[in-house]
């Protein structure tokens, strides 16, 4: 499985692959490729999904250059690319301070 800093230099470097739902959802949400790169720099992980039915991913929380808060689902196979599976601007309804779920 990949680390964390070579999820982040993948990202940032722009050697990732979008999902088609990450595709799909990324433009409903007025997202690019430029806001993964920039959020993939600073990204920390939330959660882990060790037995994800499409192999191990985790939950980033990155922040664009202008500050803008993301979280990114990706893939963390040991694979040429990391996959975005999915991501979206937090809800503060759902998330506290990004980074904790709010039940």
């Amino acid at each position: 499985m990949k680390t964390l800093e070579e999820v982040r230099s993948q990202l940032v470097a722009d050697e990732f692959d979008l999902s088609g739902h990450a595709t799909l959802r990324m433009a409903e949400r007025y997202l690019a490729r430029a806001d993964i790169r920039q959020a993939g720099a600073n990204a920390e992980v939330l959660e882990e999904y060790p037995d994800d039915k499409y192999g191990p991913s985790c939950l980033l929380l990155g922040f664009t250059e202008s500050g803008r808060p993301l979280h990114f689902q990706v893939s963390v196979e040991d694979s040429p690319l990391v996959k975005v599976i999915t991501a979206y601007e937090p809800d503060p309804r759902r998330w506290r301070n990004h980074r904790e779920r709010i039940l």
